[in-house]
């Protein structure tokens, strides 16, 4: 949400739906991927694209032309591309995500950060990107190595000015790629290449 709001900010002339909790998640029982973990809630694929879609058209009913869906995991991607084929003018854009992991992830092991510690899943990337966009949400006295319940990673060495650059890159390769499928015109320039 606080990324989807610094985008739409940048754009100029966009607006966020609310946030979508439940998604796949992995199978219940055998439980798989997230559902590993106590308090992971999950839905059945069908039921999270016919919500998307739904919601989608709903918002194209009250005059908005275009809706952009972006995914914060990747597990979901193919069910946001599938909505996207099926309803004209809804954008599924991997940029997001792939600017918020992997080119993320580059510019943190240009820095002299490790894999093990950025992580996949609540380690030094994440945890950055957070302290970036509201301090408040991050138990700093959780910060700790951390394999297992749904931790990847190693976030002691996490800092809201690392998330910055994080932040900077996500807004403005999205804001991009939204122009781009848009045909928007650019009212500010763009955000650089992230760098390390």
């Amino acid at each position: 949400r606080l990324l989807a709001e610094r985008i739409a900010q940048q754009l100029g002339n966009a607006v966020v739906a609310p946030v979508v909790a439940y998604v796949p998640e992995g199978r219940i029982d055998p439980p798989t991927a997230h559902m590993r973990w106590p308090g992971t809630i999950t839905v059945p694929e069908g039921a999270f694209e016919a919500s998307l879609e739904s919601a989608a058209r709903s918002l194209q009913r009250a005059g908005f032309v275009h809706v952009v869906l972006l995914g914060d995991h990747g597990g979901y991607r193919a069910s946001l591309d599938r909505v996207a084929a099926r309803v004209a003018n809804v954008h599924a854009l991997p940029e997001y995500y792939r600017a918020a992991t992997s080119d993320f992830a580059t510019a943190l092991r240009a820095r002299g950060f490790s894999d093990a510690e950025i992580g996949r899943h609540a380690g030094l990337a994440d945890t950055a990107l957070m302290l970036a966009l509201d301090t408040a949400a991050v138990r700093r006295d959780r910060l700790a190595a951390s394999q297992g319940e749904g931790a990847d990673g190693d976030a002691r060495r996490a800092d809201a000015a690392l998330g910055q650059v994080g932040v900077e890159h996500v807004v403005g390769v999205t804001v991009a790629a939204i122009r781009a499928r848009t045909g928007a015109r650019a009212g500010k320039p763009q955000s650089p290449p992230i760098k390390p």
